[in-house]
């Protein structure tokens, strides 16, 4: 997994290692710390050890082909987890979410929030983006683009900083400090008249640094509203905040229902059998289409929190504190 720093890779290891462990499995589960290099001398030492099959979320899908062949050297499958490791032919499946899913849901808020589809406008609007090296950033932004995109060609949406294109918008490490600065340069340069109406967020720790920025420059009170935020992963500290007003939306992604397709994955491999995949054209990793396991995302706000995460066991409302 790539880190201890975001709770959800925590939960995905805990939650594979419990059902591996059901089904008569030991597990290793090692944690990167976003470290390319340190993730790859962590596969080297498991196909060393004789580890029957390595599931990977990559911390950077293009660094990993050298060790990856040596994984296929010594017939040893390899799952790609939620980032699609690309560059090399030497993964066998990919399990994760619809992505391109995702980014139409936080722009799908953003719009009915704003009510793009019956107010003129304009409204103003920045958008940022993952970590260049993880290959579902570029999906979820593609996705969200495809929503936003007509409001901006049409004057709808104004993006008063002028940086729309992906490269440009990127924040390195998925990082909330990087996210922050950005932000705060934003405002200091662009929007010393104009107000900022929305912002599109990825991930819910880049939206926690984009608010306490936007907090620091006066917004969040009565005369000066935040904007609608999204995010995604529904972490609980972002429920907290979408609970306090602060921000408006994340994308749940049942990392529970993924470490369960993704052991099952692993398991009918090892048993002789074959994976279940619903989808093997949408993931091309640059060498090959990778048959793929992919789940369904849900939108997730202060009108629908308690039905999705607390009735669905994801979350005790004392956790959330409501």
């Amino acid at each position: 997994m790539p880190n201890t720093s975001s709770a959800r890779w925590v939960s995905d290891g805990d939650n594979m290692k419990k059902q591996f462990s059901l089904l008569g499995y030991e597990t290793d589960v090692q944690y990167a710390e976003d470290k390319s290099d340190a993730q790859a001398s962590q596969i080297a030492a498991m196909i060393k050890n004789g580890d029957k099959a390595i599931i990977v979320g990559a911390v950077d899908g293009t660094k990993l082909t050298a060790v990856l062949a040596q994984a296929a050297d010594a017939d040893i499958p390899v799952i790609s987890y939620d980032r699609l490791i690309r560059d090399t032919p030497n993964i066998d499946y990919y399990a994760s979410f619809d992505n391109f899913r995702v980014g139409v849901l936080q722009a799908t808020y953003l719009v009915q929030t704003l009510g793009l589809k019956s107010k003129d406008g304009p409204f103003t609007i920045e958008l940022f983006a993952g970590d260049s090296a993880d290959n579902n950033a570029t999906f979820f932004f593609n996705g969200a683009m495809s929503i936003l995109r007509p409001y901006i060609t049409s004057g709808k949406l104004e993006i008063p900083s002028g940086q729309k294109a992906f490269a440009k918008v990127t924040t390195a490490g998925w990082s909330g400090d990087v996210a922050q600065a950005r932000m705060t340069k934003l405002l200091a340069q662009d929007y010393t008249s104009d107000r900022l109406d929305a912002v599109l967020s990825p991930y819910d720790g880049i939206s926690r640094g984009i608010v306490a920025a936007l907090k620091k420059d006066g917004y969040g009170t009565k005369s000066k509203p935040l904007p609608a935020v999204t995010g995604q992963d529904a972490e609980l500290e972002s429920i907290k905040a979408i609970v306090a007003g602060d921000q408006g939306e994340t994308v749940y992604k049942d990392s529970r229902e993924l470490a369960k397709v993704t052991v099952q994955m692993t398991d009918a491999l090892l048993s002789g059998g074959t994976p279940e995949v619903n989808d093997t054209k949408q993931y091309n990793n640059g060498v090959k289409d990778v048959s793929s396991f992919l789940l369904q995302p849900v939108s997730v706000d202060k009108a629908n929190y308690k039905t999705v995460l607390i009735d669905g066991g994801f979350y005790t409302a004392e956790q959330i504190g409501n």
